[in-house]
């Protein structure tokens, strides 16, 4: 029995590693240039920023530079439980500081949504929320890509997100590997599929009439995808601009990288508790394949989780107990089906370098070490899973001072 139950999981692993390469290779191509609108949106771009007095003027000196009609739009920085100078710095460059004290009730979701509400009281009112974190910088045409967007019928829609400082260390480097895969095969071919996309913490936009109707209401450790799924539920899709390019500071060491990935694990067992069967139910129900796929990514990750457990006891087992004493999938296959998995896995990481043309010299070179990288999600995720009602927001510092000519430059 028990030889049965491990094959069929890994039967299932295998299916679902199969979904997601298959998938991804829609990704290797773009579509053609979409409609382009004259600027007509009006935006409040709000800045979530606790303690980002290193970075935050770097910001907002990017932000006065937006390609954009300077009266289309306002910025507004949420100084959320803020002990330095952030919201001096922020005045000083002419912008709004937003200072927010709660003890109580801290994190990037409850920051937005106390926020929103005083958006709402305000005399002025916007058609859409742009949403950036404070060690971030955006690429001139941001809002003009929202703008198109918006004009052609999108509700929330997520920008680029790429690595500012992705020569920094080994880390850095292997967040931007993830990320450029991340944007290339997942989010791009799921946008070329007319299918969901899930956001991603920062470069959000969202319509004006939807955030009132159906509110915030993400205040988990991991917000965006828990709006992500709020909105799926509704039959309201998220929708991906490869063009609305902005550049997010990644942590220097694997200290500070995987205290921010297990926050993230832990949010995402929350999300996934709460959303998965629901969403799934829906997927059958309606037979709505986006509905499926985003209950999957949903639950992504405790298929890290099973995939950790069931590698560890294959490993223990044939090393340690001289087994095998239990029945492995790819003991019924050939042997050439191992290599062709991880030759898959090598080329998708690598077309996306490539596609997305990545010419750091250094940066190919720290993929030696990407591996370590990837393996070390397993652990991470296995402490989340026990840590997981843990609620408490742990801030990634941000020190990286960079410009955008710098990034570009690079």
């Amino acid at each position: 029995m028990m030889d049965v139950v491990l094959v069929s999981l890994q039967v299932v692993l295998a299916v679902i590693g199969v979904y997601q390469f298959v998938l991804s290779l829609f990704g290797l191509f773009k579509k053609k240039k979409k409609a382009s609108f004259a600027p007509t949106k009006s935006f409040a771009v709000l800045v979530a920023a606790h303690n980002e007095e290193k970075v935050v003027g770097a910001l907002m000196e990017n932000l006065k530079q937006l390609n954009y009609p300077k009266e289309l739009y306002d910025v507004f920085v949420i100084c959320d439980n803020c002990t330095d100078g952030t919201a001096d710095i922020v005045r000083s460059h002419g912008m709004n500081a937003c200072v927010r004290t709660n003890q109580n009730l801290r994190g990037k979701g409850y920051a937005i949504e106390w926020m929103l509400k005083q958006l709402w009281k305000m005399p002025r009112q916007y058609d859409a929320v742009v949403m950036f974190d404070a060690d971030n910088l955006a690429h001139p045409d941001f809002l003009r890509e929202m703008n198109n967007d918006l004009c052609s019928g999108a509700r929330v829609i997520q920008g680029y997100i790429d690595t500012k400082n992705p020569e920094d260390s080994w880390i850095t480097a292997a967040y931007g590997i993830s990320y450029w895969y991340c944007n290339r095969l997942w989010q791009l071919s799921r946008h070329n599929l007319n299918m969901a996309n899930y956001l991603g913490g920062t470069g959000m936009c969202f319509e004006t009439e939807l955030l009132k109707e159906i509110g915030w209401g993400a205040t988990s450790l991991v917000e965006d995808l828990e709006f992500t799924m709020r909105c799926t539920e509704r039959g309201i899709y998220p929708v991906f601009n490869y063009d609305a390019k902005l550049f997010d500071e990644k942590p220097l060491t694997f200290k500070a990288s995987a205290r921010q990935r297990l926050r993230w694990m832990q949010g995402h067992f929350t999300v996934a508790r709460r959303y998965f069967f629901p969403l799934l139910w829906q997927g059958i129900k309606e037979r709505n394949f986006i509905k499926l796929d985003m209950a999957l990514y949903g639950a992504n990750v405790y298929i890290v989780l099973l995939t950790f457990l069931l590698t560890a006891l294959i490993w223990v087992d044939q090393s340690l107990l001289s087994g095998p004493h239990f029945e492995t999938l790819y003991a019924h296959l050939p042997l050439w089906i191992s290599f062709l998995a991880i030759a898959a896995n090598v080329f998708t990481f690598l077309a996306a370098m490539i596609l997305e043309k990545v010419k750091s010299k250094k940066v190919y070179a720290y993929l030696v070490l990407f591996p370590v990288y990837l393996i070390s999600w397993w652990p991470i995720t296995f402490y989340a899973f026990f840590t997981q009602n843990n609620k408490q927001w742990s801030h990634t510092q941000h020190t990286r001072v960079v410009r955008l000519e710098e990034v570009q430059k690079g």
